[in-house]
């Protein structure tokens, strides 16, 4: 489950009076810089709830050196302009002689009975001379400046001369923009999937996540199905005993693990346990619950605060634990080990993985080499069989190395054997690989009615696909079926009856600004690739001839006398009326 409170070498996402969100990991005992805005200890956040908005504040010492300090800032400071002020609109006497001048030009928009509804600014002029301070002089105010930064703001609308020819509408952007700017202030969010999409697509690199975007990733879960699936016990085929069953998805990731990221965090199984009871040894925190409730303005001297935080996971005592059976994400990789870096920001080291992660045990992985031929890949090779004296003999070091390498055998043989006996429920493809071949080896792994998802960043690839599984295609392969020994052919690359309903769609949330009279989209989105996402459903196809069976009514001619059906007249000359349709 998600943490409540800001704990040690926690990835935390920040965001910045400018509206943008940066990512950083809260490490004790260290500063962390927010480029201009300035920097904090890192001890003053910890222990203290999400969500709550600091102010950064910098102090004079006794012994004269600079310190910056936080205060959290209260809910009805933050709020304060919205409840408490409301855009005036200028009256008739206001407006005087502007509301229609001598030439015909109106500046106001005035309803029916003459009244003026809102003031425009037409007759502004934007000229940047009308900021009487320059940027040395703004800059000198920074540095001398100690607070939060609103007395640089003030100054700044101040010494604007043209400040009162302003509407409302255009005073509040204006303070907005330079609050955006030089307000020192930011909050602390819980770091999740969409947050940290959003970071990489603005300041990392999108091409390595193949530009997927949050409406693509929710289109993805929704029509894949993710979810967490309770465990449900069924009576086996062989009627020995019960068989456990729950989600288990196959997933061909490319984008450094972020679509097994959503996809566990959809299954609640992405955010370690809470281990404030385990771990809280060695730990110096103090309760800052009702301060940030009350809105202290002082949080303390960071330099008296030493925290003693427990080493991470990646440096703690390997343990073991055996695979999950439900809620399962079973990942194919092209390399020799998988790329799931981005699961460090959410405490997921995949080389050496903590035995209190969920996806120690709920996410598996495998190679395509030991999918298609196990028995050519090294992992595969069980290691060699030592008897119990022999292994008594050897050296520690030697003793711990063998077990470890026949626990990893035992694993991989373990997800092998079970990724081909099939029954998934669902497949996820987000790779730069030819879909075609990816689905010719997956789709027979899913059970009946499974949902297939296949995202691309560009149309070419699914269109072509899609072409596969068409229904012009279907008939043609039922109605002159092809040797399967000899599949796939020029034809048929895959088997089009496999799959039904086959459909490409997209979407993509754009920013508006909506105001009367001025709605118009924001052109300052980012572009990239649109990207596309193919669906289809996993069919079983009937096998053999289906018999279909029917009562026929009595129809009328045009004499007037009512005849029997065939079916009827097949039964007093004592024929069989049923009829046979061929369907291989």
């Amino acid at each position: 489950m998600k943490q409540e409170l800001v704990q040690p070498h926690a990835y935390v996402a920040l965001r910045l009076p400018s509206d943008s969100t940066i990512v950083v990991q809260v490490l004790p005992n260290t500063t962390i810089s927010i480029g201009k805005y300035g920097a904090f200890q890192a001890n003053n956040i910890l222990g203290r709830p999400y969500h709550l908005t600091f102010e950064i504040r910098d102090t004079v010492t006794s012994d004269g050196k600079a310190q910056s300090g936080l205060r959290i800032v209260p809910a009805a400071e933050l709020y304060a302009d919205i409840k408490d002020e409301a855009p005036e609109t200028p009256t008739e006497a206001e407006a005087g002689n502007l509301g229609a001048s001598g030439d015909g030009v109106e500046y106001e928009i005035v309803g029916q009975n003459g009244e003026v509804v809102m003031r425009t600014n037409r007759r502004i002029t934007d000229d940047p001379s009308s900021q009487i301070m320059t940027m040395d002089e703004i800059e000198a105010l920074k540095a001398q400046s100690t607070g939060s930064g609103k007395e640089l703001i003030a100054k700044i609308l101040e010494s604007h001369s043209a400040l009162d020819q302003k509407t409302a509408f255009a005073l509040a952007k204006y303070t907005l923009r330079k609050t955006k700017k030089y307000l020192r202030r930011f909050t602390v969010l819980p770091l999740d999937v969409p947050t940290l999409v959003r970071w990489i697509l603005t300041d990392k690199e999108p091409m390595k996540i193949m530009e997927l975007r949050e409406e693509i990733l929710s289109m993805i879960g929704s029509w894949s199905n993710v979810h967490c699936t309770p465990s449900v016990s069924t009576p086996s085929l062989d009627g020995e005993g019960m068989q456990t069953k729950g989600g288990r998805w196959l997933v061909v990731d490319e984008t450094a693990g972020l679509l097994v990221a959503y996809m566990a965090e959809k299954m609640a199984i992405l955010h370690p346990p809470d281990h404030n009871g385990e771990e809280a040894e060695g730990k110096v925190l103090s309760k800052r619950e009702t301060d940030a409730v009350n809105g202290d303005d002082s949080i303390g001297d960071p330099a008296t605060k030493h925290v003693v935080a427990p080493p991470p996971h990646h440096l703690r005592p390997r343990k073991t634990s055996g695979p999950g059976t439900t809620n399962t994400i079973t990942l194919i990789h092209a390399n020799a080990q998988p790329n799931l870096s981005l699961l460090k920001y959410f405490h997921f080291d995949a080389f050496n993985p903590s035995i209190s992660h969920p996806l120690e045990s709920h996410l598996k992985t495998l190679s395509w080499l030991q999918l298609l031929s196990p028995e050519d890949d090294m992992g595969c090779a069980e290691p060699e069989i030592v008897s119990e004296e022999t292994i008594q003999s050897w050296r520690s070091g030697k003793r711990s190395n063998h077990f470890r390498k026949r626990r990893r055998w035992e694993r991989i043989n373990f997800v092998v054997d079970e990724t081909r006996a099939g029954e998934f429920d669902g497949l996820i493809v987000a790779s730069t690989m030819n879909p075609v071949s990816i689905l010719r080896h997956t789709v027979p792994l899913l059970r009946g009615a499974a949902q297939v998802v296949v995202y691309s960043p560009t149309i070419e690839p699914l269109v072509e696909l899609s072409d596969y599984y068409s229904t012009g295609r279907r008939t043609a392969f039922v109605t002159n079926p092809p040797d399967f020994d000899s599949m796939p052919t020029e034809d048929f690359p895959l088997n089009p009856t496999l799959l039904l309903a086959p459909t490409i769609q997209t979407a993509r949330s754009r920013s508006w600004q909506v105001l009367p009279g001025r709605t118009h989209p924001l052109m300052t989105g980012r572009g990239g690739s649109e990207g596309y996402v193919f669906t289809a459903t996993r069919v079983l196809p009937a096998e053999g001839k289906i018999e279909a069976r029917g009562t026929f009514k009595r129809r009328k001619v045009d004499d007037g006398v009512t005849r029997s059906s065939s079916r009827q007249e097949n039964a007093a000359s004592g024929e069989s009326g049923s009829m046979e349709i061929d369907a291989s």
